[in-house]
């Protein structure tokens, strides 16, 4: 390193040699010594033959940050407050913010608001919000779809459990609200995504999740309510299976777990899943019975697993 901030500091006398009339002297070997002098061509080899990896060109120098932090965020053993501080990173411009310091691995600075978004009363400050929110949106999406799944949802799912142990759902801090945001639109803005988001994490978590987010739990509900949709009952076995083994969706035993954690969650939480289960049954015959409707039978063992909850002795 030293050697090359050595380099460094001899360029500017090498650039103004370079447009002095000593060049006339300068033979072929002399050029060659000067342009790897110049480092790129000489940094370029020695990344060439150092990296186990695939290839990295000078032009990567320069987002050595950026590919340190896809990097961390792909390591499973990176801590959850680490990868929210890169997440966050991501988001920020250089700079931005009081007080903020500029951010390694932080998006590309922002274009300035053209004069007329930037001018005449809250309107026009808002919109320059939203210009703002719109650019840096992509620079997340990108550096998440870099990541293989499912890492880039455990990455996710981390990043938002921390922001809503920072806050009460929906009203969290300002900048962390900004950030969860943009996480949320990210995952729910795929189906794909947000069904594999809701398969590979655990129940519980997913449940802490859904009662942070009103629009994470609406959607959740909605892909349980499809998967119970699709179970079958089979009398022989005398239990619900999957109609298609082949699809990823979830067994009788991991949606029942799924529901069971919800209703061990938030009051309101607890009460909006409850409520959809009861009107499921309804609208599915409002069996009383077992064996004949997946939502009675949930409704039953959700009830029956709360009623043991709470006749759990307190001194236990």
């Amino acid at each position: 390193m030293e050697a090359v901030l050595g380099q460094v500091e001899q360029l500017p006398a090498l650039l103004a040699v370079s447009r002095s009339a000593l060049v006339r002297d300068w033979d072929s070997l002399t050029l060659d010594r000067a342009l790897e002098w110049a480092l790129r061509e000489a940094l370029e080899r020695r990344l060439r033959r150092a990296q186990p990896y695939p290839p990295l060109g000078f032009p990567a120098l320069g987002r050595c940050p950026q590919l340190l932090g896809l990097a961390l965020l792909e390591n499973r053993a990176l801590p959850p407050a680490a990868c929210h501080r890169l997440l966050r990173g991501f988001l920020q411009p250089p700079g931005s913010g009081a007080g903020s310091e500029p951010s390694a691995c932080a998006a590309p600075p922002l274009p300035r608001p053209e004069p007329e978004l930037s001018g005449g009363g809250g309107g026009g400050a808002a919109a320059a919000g939203r210009l703002r929110e719109e650019k840096r949106q992509p620079w997340l999406c990108g550096a998440l779809e870099q990541l293989p799944q499912p890492r880039s949802l455990q990455v996710v799912a981390a990043a938002l459990a921390l922001l809503g142990r920072n806050g009460d759902g929906d009203g969290i801090a300002a900048g962390d609200g900004c950030t969860a945001e943009l996480l949320l639109s990210w995952l729910l803005g795929n189906q794909e995504r947000i069904s594999a988001f809701c398969l590979c994490l655990p129940g519980s978590l997913l449940a802490f999740l859904a009662g942070r987010y009103s629009q994470l739990s609406r959607v959740y509900l909605d892909l349980l309510t499809g998967w119970g949709s699709r179970l079958l009952y089979d009398p022989l076995q005398g239990r619900w299976i999957k109609s298609c083994h082949e699809k990823a969706e979830l067994s009788w035993e991991e949606l029942r777990e799924r529901f069971n954690c919800l209703c061990q969650g938030s009051t309101v939480l607890k009460e909006q899943t409850q409520a959809a289960l009861k009107l499921l049954k309804t609208w599915d015959g409002d069996f009383e019975v077992r064996g004949l409707s997946v939502w009675t039978d949930l409704l039953l063992e959700v009830e029956e697993k709360n009623a043991n909850v709470k006749c759990i002795p307190l001194f236990i």
